[in-house]
């Protein structure tokens, strides 16, 4: 990061492909509640999972872009298959502080001996994740997310999936990342199938991150109202009755053309 400091009275630019990184936003809330936010889900090219990274990073520069026009004073990449792709060259090239949410999360699993680690299938294969911390296991769960956006994350068709996808987890498995924002919304059905294993994802961690950086750059934002911006390219009705469901109540919510990024 370079140039002159941004202005703290901005707001931070938080973004996922959809409404996964609502998780993250949360958290960011309660660490920040002085903090304005603008939340950016991609929901006309969600998942981003199943794309190949070359067009994931695309989509994360396009994003960034329109974040920085709008004025933000920090981004959070709420998604782990982008910043798998875009990070750290978001981190280096962009006029404000970046955040992901991998190494977060990944330091919270170095604390345990047998860490898994379950993913889109782009940030399993990209092994982003090794970077930080040992894997004892890894597995791709591309159907997680459209089961997310369609809010089924507590329907039986949702076990079903999640007991085929971690059939061959190790017995001994201690930990497991929740490699993908949106799979938190999955942990009661995660935990029917695997009791006892830790489940981790990074939403509290990089809060604490994101938090812990802002006032170290002197960016913390000294009178800010707690307001949330909603930008969606997809439906926005749609967005608004799921996320809703999913806990967050959206006030202000603004429709992006894809022509606009």
């Amino acid at each position: 990061m370079g140039g002159v400091r941004p202005d703290p009275r901005l707001p931070i630019g938080v973004f996922d492909s959809g409404v996964g990184g609502l998780t993250v936003l949360k958290a960011l809330r309660e660490a920040l509640p002085l903090e304005d936010f603008l939340y950016f889900g991609d929901t006309a090219r969600v998942p981003y999972g199943q794309k190949p990274l070359g067009m994931v990073r695309r989509f994360a520069w396009e994003i960034a872009g329109f974040l920085l026009r709008e004025g933000v004073k920090a981004i959070v990449v709420a998604c782990n298959t982008a910043s798998s792709a875009a990070l750290p060259e978001l981190a280096e090239a962009l006029s404000v502080p970046v955040f992901g949410v991998l190494e977060p999360a990944a330091e919270e699993a170095r604390a345990y001996a047998r860490v898994g680690l379950i993913g889109t299938t782009a940030t399993v294969e990209s092994r982003a994740y090794e970077r930080f911390v040992p894997l004892a296991w890894a597995r791709a769960c591309p159907l997680f997310v459209p089961l997310v956006e369609e809010g089924l994350w507590n329907d039986p068709v949702a076990l079903l999936v999640a007991r085929h996808y971690l059939e061959d987890a190790p017995e001994d498995l201690e930990a497991l990342i929740l490699g993908c924002t949106h799979y938190p919304f999955l942990k009661d059905t995660l935990r029917q199938v695997l009791p006892g294993v830790r489940l981790i994802d990074s939403a509290q961690a990089t809060a604490r991150k994101v938090a812990s950086a802002l006032q170290a750059q002197g960016l913390l934002n000294p009178a800010g109202s707690g307001r949330t911006v909603h930008y969606v390219t997809g439906d926005t009705e749609s967005y608004r009755v799921l996320a809703q469901r999913l806990g967050e109540e959206v006030e202000e919510l603004r429709a992006v053309a894809l022509s606009e990024l």
